[in-house]
């Protein structure tokens, strides 16, 4: 999988939405907002948007690689 150089900002709102999977509590809003920003980093950093969201998805609920 590609490695992107996440910023906290955007791990921390991916961790806080699989938290919030988990517990069955994840929000509309909550969900929008990381997706605002996966598809803003992804427009950044001129890459696909599923591949990194996908990579973001892989940091944090499978940390250890």
């Amino acid at each position: 999988m590609t490695t992107f150089d996440f910023p906290d900002s955007l791990l921390a709102a991916e961790r806080e939405a699989w938290e919030a999977i988990q517990a069955g509590r994840l929000t509309v809003d909550q969900a929008t907002a990381v997706q605002d920003g996966i598809t803003a980093y992804a427009a950044e950093k001129g890459a696909d948007r599923h591949a990194v969201e996908m990579a973001l998805k892989e940091a944090v609920r499978h940390p250890e690689g």
